[in-house]
């Protein structure tokens, strides 16, 4: 689940295919949260719907410097002294996951921020989503679902020689495969998941957006690492540079930075608009450009002239 084995993935199927036999011969132990519950193989007739408890809110954008610069000095004006936490905006789709007891229950879409789509089925087939966490606690977490650049090259390479339409891009992908109602073609799409909001964080005790990513990381949830706290605008003028020029050395695709003010306090005195927390954006990278060979002018103007004259 964190990218970090502790046995080669020979020894870890070894492992896997003992527990299937074991469970097909003892099927009253078979527990739900076991890693062979992950291979999918139910097919829905629809998502059911699920309320958030609390709203899945988007965030509002800036696009250049000058942008980013305007919020800090509103927050400024405020009276708070910020610092920020810098995040990697994931190009994927937003899920929620409830677990209880320490195992995950219920896996949701955003929707339109209040209601969304029941997913679990197909979050379960996700091997960076952990079934069961390192404490027995109730808690909802949310994060980014997202299809890594080598699986959605390989996907359309293999659409390609089948003769199928090829993918638009992964994100598109990603979000396609986790509203598949037969949760194999999930599964074999192996998507992955950050996790980077807790959404009610003191009832945990916790007093900073950096505590809570921290405190979600020892949970055994898949946090980034790239996440960063900055003090300063200059410090986060300088992570954005240096994220907008890495972001092709990246396994998966990035359209932005995701700003967010650390202290909980000095964002629930911020507050939020109708659609965004006050405290939070998020920069969105410039759309690419590349450069392009013309290769050849063709002139038609002649014939058609001659074939409507």
């Amino acid at each position: 689940t964190l990218d970090n084995p502790t046995i080669s993935d020979q020894e870890y199927d070894k492992y896997l295919r003992e527990l299937f036999d074991l469970e097909y011969q003892y099927p009253e132990l078979r527990r739900e949260d076991s890693p062979t519950q992950r291979a999918g193989g139910k097919i829905l007739d629809g998502f059911e719907k699920v309320t958030h408890k609390i709203p899945m809110l988007s965030l509002s954008n800036v696009f250049n410097e000058s942008e980013i610069i305007n919020f800090d000095e509103r927050i400024k004006k405020e009276g708070v002294n910020p610092n920020y936490v810098c995040e990697l905006k994931i190009d994927g789709l937003s899920v929620s996951l409830q677990y209880e007891k320490g195992k995950l229950v219920k896996a949701a879409t955003r929707g339109d921020g209040t209601i969304g789509e029941d997913i679990t089925n197909n979050v379960k087939t996700i091997k960076t989503v952990p079934l069961t966490l390192n404490k027995e606690i109730d808690i909802e977490v949310r994060g980014e679902i997202y299809m890594s650049k080598d699986v959605f090259n390989k996907i359309n390479e293999n659409r390609k020689q089948e003769g199928k339409e090829l993918l638009q891009n992964p994100r598109n992908a990603a979000a396609g495969s986790i509203r598949q109602l037969d949760s194999k073609v999930a599964a074999s799409r192996k998507l992955e998941c950050w996790i980077y909001h807790l959404p009610n964080p003191e009832d945990y005790g916790i007093k900073t957006h950096m505590e809570a990513l921290e405190f979600m990381k020892d949970l055994g949830l898949r946090v980034n690492p790239n996440n960063k706290l900055v003090n300063s605008i200059s410090e986060l003028l300088e992570f954005i540079e240096f994220q907008t020029e890495n972001r092709d050395n990246l396994p998966y695709e990035i359209d932005g930075i995701v700003i967010k003010l650390n202290n909980l306090q000095e964002q629930k005195k911020l507050g939020y608009t109708a659609k965004y927390p006050k405290w939070a954006t998020a920069y969105k990278f410039p759309a690419k450009q590349v450069l392009t060979k013309l290769i050849d002018i063709i002139f038609i103007l002649h014939f058609f002239k001659k074939k409507f004259r």
